[in-house]
């Protein structure tokens, strides 16, 4: 059994206890979390799809933990003007553990 859910726009295939790192969730580590929009589900070679939502299914969930992306550089230059900038950043994740998939 395994489902398709957008979380903050970004689109995961997820199954029971699987390991996912979504973008940064507005919750403490340990809290349980549920994912309302779920777009597809798999039962067992029987599929529902939404649309675009499936009413009444939820994906529930632990966050385990608050990580950081690897860092990534900018830099921008332009030839023979003397202008050369460099940044960098690092996209905050989180990590949860999927611990159930339901349909109403």
């Amino acid at each position: 059994m395994y489902a398709v859910v957008d979380i903050a726009g970004k689109q995961f295939k997820v199954e029971k206890d699987q390991y996912l790192y979504a973008p940064r969730i507005e919750a403490k580590e340990g809290d349980s979390v549920q994912f309302e929009n779920v777009l597809l589900i798999d039962t067992d070679g029987k599929v529902t799809v939404g649309s675009p939502t499936i009413k009444g299914a939820s994906i529930s969930g632990k966050v385990l933990e608050h990580v950081k992306d690897g860092k990534v550089i900018v830099f921008k230059k332009k030839r023979r003007k003397g202008y050369a900038v460099k940044n960098g950043h690092r996209q905050q994740f989180t990590k949860v553990q999927i611990e159930s998939i339901g349909i109403a």
